[in-house]
């Protein structure tokens, strides 16, 4: 498992950090995600072996968010 601090702009509340979880985790290969508006960033939790870390941001972009 591999650890990450991705800084991501465009969230603004909870419902927005709630999105970027919830669609990091459906993810297969992600164990954990958590998302903070205020600090604009998200910690990931993935397997490096399942999924890479462009397909990552790629996911919370396609969400509408910067990274």
């Amino acid at each position: 498992m591999q650890t990450t601090t991705l800084q991501v702009t465009g969230m603004s509340c909870a419902h927005c950090e709630k999105a970027v979880v919830n669609a990091l985790t459906d993810l297969n290969g992600v164990k954990t995600a958590t998302a903070s508006a205020k600090t604009n960033t998200v910690e990931v939790t993935f397997s490096p072996e399942t999924i890479t870390l462009e397909q990552i941001k790629s996911e919370i972009k396609e969400i509408g968010y910067h990274v």
